[in-house]
């Protein structure tokens, strides 16, 4: 290995941008980092609703460009799409977007941080492209909101859910729950804020909307005691819900047929794909059947001890939720500052610990707060609603932005103290 090791990050969203952030902060100067991915912003994917429902086209503010802070981390960005990894070799190949018709070229590395999210399979959905609407990206985002504001909407019913989630299996990733969605916070969210909007409009409410999952219930990974104090709440604000579909077969005009023989009747059909893992990801020996990299709870593959991986690329990432990853990026970035001798720990490295922290957004400057690891055998489960959990998403975006992506180390445990303790 090189006196001074090149780290190479694939991906700078939520979870790459984060971890190579932290990792330099951990390491110092002695390692080199490079960063790639296809796009020189991040996109600020928590937060399209609330643009949506203000009428704001998400793509004016929610694109956050970040290789000011790369820069000032000495951390070298290159806008490309990966097109290869070869873990034998220790080489990534990739090609330059920022214009067609580049030529692939390849990047050498002595440790690899695999962050490149995942790969939503609306293709997969027969009818998704014509009759379908989702908030995953701005570009969807803006489209949704054209339609609502522009008439497209004329006051009939919503259904709002997620296709099946396929979760990779091997023998060599540590012992996780199955989900059978990916992650079932944003469909609940948008629910809340969505009857909100349609009231304000006076095109209705609650009773509009049915949700819908594929699995036996919705927000699975929130745990019983949270769902036992959420499921009635729904009922008695009154949406409809529809659980244990089994997948998405098709989406027509006038509704969605299940792959457990159901039909649901909707005008609008806000729908969340089944998370895939990139096609170059798919094969590869430090994945699993799916295509997701196989970690330990140090995010660091077992039989590549190079290759590390966070986010929706990592295998234990289930559900494929923000919080996460966070929390992965702080454990990978110590373990790689200490390899390459820039940290020093006083005491062992903890692995990874699983729990669940959302925020979402119920509309009228409320929202919702679950802090639980109920679903991975803890006591911890905490739900609120009120002014507080929208202040802190608010909050979060603003602090994520003037940071550039490298929260404090104190932020998620104010943020859990405040919420935990507080409803205004």
């Amino acid at each position: 290995m090189a006196a001074q090791p090149h780290i190479l990050i694939l991906g700078t969203n939520f979870a790459g941008l984060t971890t190579a952030r932290y990792i330099r902060e951990f390491a110092g100067e002695n390692a080199r980092m490079t960063c790639i991915d296809r796009k020189p912003y991040l996109t600020f994917i928590p937060n399209i609703p609330i643009e949506v429902w203000n009428n704001n086209n998400p793509e004016t503010s929610l694109h956050m460009p970040f290789i000011k802070f790369l820069e000032r981390d000495n951390i070298d960005f290159i806008q490309a799409e990966v097109e290869a990894i070869d873990v034998e070799r220790k080489a990534v190949e990739y090609k330059p977007v920022e214009r067609s018709g580049s030529a692939i070229e390849e990047i050498d590395y002595d440790y690899l941080v695999i962050a490149v999210g995942n790969k939503l399979a609306f293709d997969e959905i027969e009818g998704f492209g014509k009759y379908g609407h989702t908030f995953t990206d701005t570009y969807y985002g803006d489209k949704i909101r054209r339609h609502l504001h522009e008439g497209g909407y004329k006051g009939g019913p919503i259904a709002i859910g997620s296709d099946l989630f396929v979760q990779g299996k091997s023998d060599k990733l540590p012992d996780v729950p199955v989900a059978e969605a990916a992650c079932e916070g944003p469909p609940v969210e948008i629910s809340f804020s969505m009857a909100e909007w349609l009231k304000k409009r006076g095109l209705g409410g609650a009773e509009n909307i049915t949700m819908f999952t594929p699995a036996e219930v919705i927000a699975e990974d929130a745990g019983e005691k949270i769902l036992d104090e959420l499921l009635p709440m729904v009922e008695e604000m009154g949406y409809g819900y529809r659980a244990h579909t089994r997948g998405i077969k098709r989406i027509y005009e006038d509704g969605i047929e299940f792959k457990d023989g159901s039909s649901l009747e909707a005008e609008l059909k806000i729908i969340f794909p089944n998370w895939r893992a990139h096609d170059f990801l798919r094969d590869l020996p430090i994945t699993d059947d799916q295509g997701f990299i196989i970690t330990d709870l140090f995010m660091r593959n077992p039989d590549y001890p190079e290759v590390f991986a966070v986010g929706d690329a990592a295998s234990i990432t289930v559900p494929k939720l923000g919080s996460l990853g966070h929390l992965e990026a702080e454990v990978l970035a110590k373990v790689l500052g200490k390899e390459v001798g820039g940290y020093q720990p006083k005491e062992a490295i903890e692995p990874l610990k699983f729990k669940l922290v959302c925020m979402g957004d119920m509309g009228a400057h409320t929202g919702f707060y679950m802090h639980t690891d109920e679903w991975w055998g803890g006591d911890t489960s905490i739900l609120k609603m009120g002014h507080t959990p929208h202040l802190l998403k608010m909050g979060f975006k603003t602090m994520y932005y003037t940071l550039g992506g490298k929260i404090p180390g104190w932020g998620l445990p104010v943020s859990e103290f405040i919420a935990d303790r507080t409803v205004i």
